[in-house]
């Protein structure tokens, strides 16, 4: 049966609205062939190339009513489509917060249980995560002042979101990819860090504690291995809360006590299970 094209959002670039789009552009879209990265839930993230240039999409078919009720037993309102994602990657634009080049977007349908949605985004080939340029940081530590310009940025990122309102859900290290070119870092006093997989990112007029916390404690936790000092996290406290570190502790004293708390659990979690 052929498949209607009724959508209630569309954004697709005119030449690829002109060209391979041109007739029945979802059923092209969720056609896809490329390296595929990962496959659950109802979603399909997958590289391709088109025109000489790399892509990502990720392609969401709807949850089916047994992952929906799931999440429902479990009081919690799942994510259901690709809308999380386009619409994060536009927030953190205006806060100056590079990420993903958006390139294309669509949905089909409100229902979450049957609704199609996809995000098409540029691929960062000159990039490396966090996680694997810090890896080896401990046997052959970077340049202080260059560490520090990092630790800055990073802080920068977490505290502009949570200022406006966002969280993350999943803000590990491995989610910042830091530019390069030439495989080398362009400006090390000003280093460009990409943040990534936004698609369970949330906002709200005021951003609660618990998630504030949740976001710190996985920065943190997931930076345990890589050879950080007490005072390199003293330092990431004073940039993100825009106030020297002696009074942040003093006066968010219960936040950080429960961000160390949280990372540690994650910590212990972590040895226990072993990395998936």
């Amino acid at each position: 049966m052929k498949q209607t094209q009724n959508f209630d959002i569309l954004e697709i670039p005119d030449s690829w609205r002109r060209g391979w789009l041109k007739d029945e552009p979802l059923t092209r879209i969720f056609a896809l062939d490329g390296e595929v990265y990962r496959r659950k839930d109802g979603r399909r993230t997958l590289k391709f190339e088109h025109d000489g240039k790399s892509y990502f999409a990720k392609l969401h078919h709807g949850l089916g009513w047994r992952r929906f009720l799931k999440s429902l037993f479990r009081l919690k309102w799942p994510v259901s489509g690709a809308e999380n994602e386009w619409r994060a990657i536009k927030l953190l634009e205006k806060l100056n917060i590079p990420t993903t080049p958006l390139v294309a977007y669509g949905r089909r349908g409100t229902n979450p249980v049957s609704k199609q949605s996809f995000v098409i985004t540029e691929d960062l080939k000159n990039c490396v995560s966090l996680e694997d340029f810090c890896r080896d940081w401990p046997d052959s530590p970077p340049a202080p002042k260059f560490k520090r310009a990092l630790i800055k940025e990073v802080a920068r990122i977490a505290g502009d979101m949570h200022r406006a309102g966002l969280n993350h859900c999943d803000l590990y290290i491995c989610h910042f990819l830091l530019e390069l070119v030439n495989n080398q870092v362009p400006d090390l006093d000003k280093p460009i860090l990409h943040l990534i997989d936004l698609h369970r990112v949330r906002q709200r007029p005021t951003l609660p504690q618990r998630w504030q916390v949740k976001d710190l404690a996985a920065l943190h936790f997931s930076s345990f291995e890589i050879g950080l000092t007490r005072y390199d996290r003293l330092r990431f406290i004073e940039s993100y809360s825009r106030r020297p570190w002696r009074e942040s502790l003093r006066t968010d004293k219960s936040l950080w006590a429960a961000v160390e708390k949280r990372a540690l659990a994650f910590y212990r979690e972590f040895k226990r299970r072993g990395p998936r």
